[in-house]
C-alpha cells in the first residue's frame, strides 16, 4: 500500500470515528442550524457536563463552528463544505483500491455458505444474468421488482424462465404486473416458508431462506458455483415447489425450436403440449457405468403426467437403438439427461 493511500485511509477513518454523543450532537445542530450547549443537552441524551467536550471534538473535525459568546453557540457547517475533502479523498481511495484489487478465482465446484444479505442478492443477480437457456427462480414480490430488468433481458434473449412468486397473497395481480415480460410461465405459492431460489441452466444456483434476506444473522444462503450438486436445488424447485403452486400467467407465444433444456420435466412438457415429431440430442451419463454419453435420434415415446412429477422420453439412437432418458439422478432410464436439445422433425 502506498503512503498516500494509507494517509487517505487514515484521514477518512479519523473523520468518521465519531462517538455516540458526537453523532447525537452533530445531528441536533444540523437540524436546527445553531444551538447553545444547554439546548443540545435538552435536545439529546448527552449529559450537560459532556456537551462542551463533545462539541469541541466536532469543531476539531470541522463539522461545526464554535462562536465564543455568552452563551457559546454551536453553528452547523454546510455538510458539502465539511465533507468536501473527504468526498474527494474517498473517490481517490476507491480508485486506488480498485487498481490494487485482484478478483478471487472461484472454484467451479465450490459450495459456499453466506450470511450477508448483500452477498446473497449479488449472487441472485449473477445467477439470473448467467442463464443461457433455462432459468428457474423463486422470488418474493420485492425481489421480483428488484430483478425485473434482469429477468426481462433473459426473456428477450430467448431464455426459458420459470418464475415462482411467494407469498401468493402479496404477489402483484396480472393487471398490475406484466408477467409475460419476465417469465415464460409464472406461478405463485402460498405462505412465507418458500425459499428464495435461482437456478441457471440446471447447475449454477443459489438457495436462501426469506429470513436470510431480512438480515437474520442466524439464517444463511447456499451458493453452488456451477457445482454438480446444483441439481439438488433444481430438483427441489421442480418437484416440491413448482408442483405445489398455482398458475398466474403463461406466455402464449411459442419460442422457436431448437430449444435447450436442463430440466427433463420442461422438455417433456413441451413435447406433450406442443405436439408433433421431434429429434433430440442428449448429453448426460450412462446410468449403469457413470460414463459421459451423448445420444440422439427421433423421439419415439414419452411419459408425462399433469403433476409434472413423472417425465421421461425414449429416442431411437442410430447406434444404440432404443434409449430411455430421465432427469438428474435417474435410476430406471438408460441415460441421466443433463442437457437436452429438442428440434422439430
Amino acid at each position: 500500500m502506498t503512503d498516500d493511500l494509507r494517509t487517505t485511509m487514515e484521514r477518512v477513518g479519523e473523520r468518521f470515528n465519531l462517538g455516540e454523543y458526537e453523532i447525537e450532537a452533530y445531528l441536533a445542530v444540523l437540524e436546527h442550524g445553531e444551538l447553545t450547549a444547554s439546548e443540545i443537552a435538552s435536545e439529546t441524551d448527552i449529559p450537560q457536563p459532556r456537551v462542551y467536550d463533545t462539541v469541541r471534538s466536532l469543531s476539531d473535525r470541522g463539522l461545526v463552528e464554535l462562536r465564543e459568546s455568552r452563551p457559546m453557540k454551536i453553528v452547523a457547517v454546510d455538510p458539502d463544505e465539511a465533507f468536501g475533502d473527504i468526498r474527494s479523498s474517498l473517490s481517490e481511495m476507491v480508485d486506488e483500491l480498485e487498481a490494487r484489487y485482484t478478483a478471487p478465482t472461484r472454484d467451479t465446484e465450490a459450495v459456499s455458505l453466506v450470511k450477508s444479505r448483500s452477498t446473497i442478492l449479488r449472487y441472485l443477480e449473477e445467477v439470473i444474468e448467467s442463464a443461457e437457456y433455462e432459468l428457474a427462480v423463486s422470488l418474493t414480490p420485492d425481489l421480483l421488482r428488484r430483478f425485473r430488468g434482469a429477468l426481462e433481458q433473459r426473456v428477450d434473449d430467448g431464455v426459458a424462465v420459470e418464475l415462482l412468486v411467494t407469498p401468493a397473497s402479496r404477489a402483484p395481480s396480472t393487471a398490475e404486473f406484466d408477467y409475460d415480460a419476465v417469465a415464460t410461465e409464472t406461478r405463485s405459492r402460498r405462505g412465507i416458508t418458500t425459499p428464495v431460489i435461482a437456478v441457471a441452466d440446471g447447475e449454477y444456483s443459489v438457495y436462501a431462506t426469506q429470513d436470510a434476506l431480512r438480515d437474520d444473522r442466524d439464517r444463511y444462503g447456499v451458493i453452488f458455483n456451477r457445482s454438480a450438486l446444483g441439481f439438488l436445488v433444481s430438483g427441489f424447485f421442480g418437484t416440491v415447489l413448482w408442483s405445489t403452486s398455482d398458475v398466474v400467467a403463461a406466455d402464449g407465444e411459442e419460442r422457436p425450436f431448437p430449444r435447450t433444456y436442463a430440466s427433463i420435466r420442461r422438455a417433456v412438457k413441451d413435447i406433450h403440449e406442443v405436439g408433433g415429431d421431434f429429434e433430440a440430442a442428449i448429453t448426460g451419463r450412462d446410468v449403469e457405468t457413470g460414463n459421459e454419453i451423448r445420444v440422439e435420434g427421433p423421439v419415439i415415446d414419452y411419459e408425462y403426467d399433469a403433476s409434472e412429477q413423472v417425465a421421461s422420453f425414449t429416442v431411437n439412437d442410430p447406434e444404440g437403438g432404443r434409449v430411455s432418458v430421465g432427469g438428474l439422478v435417474a435410476a430406471f432410464e438408460d441415460v441421466e439427461g443433463q442437457e437436452i436439445e429438442l428440434r422439430r422433425r
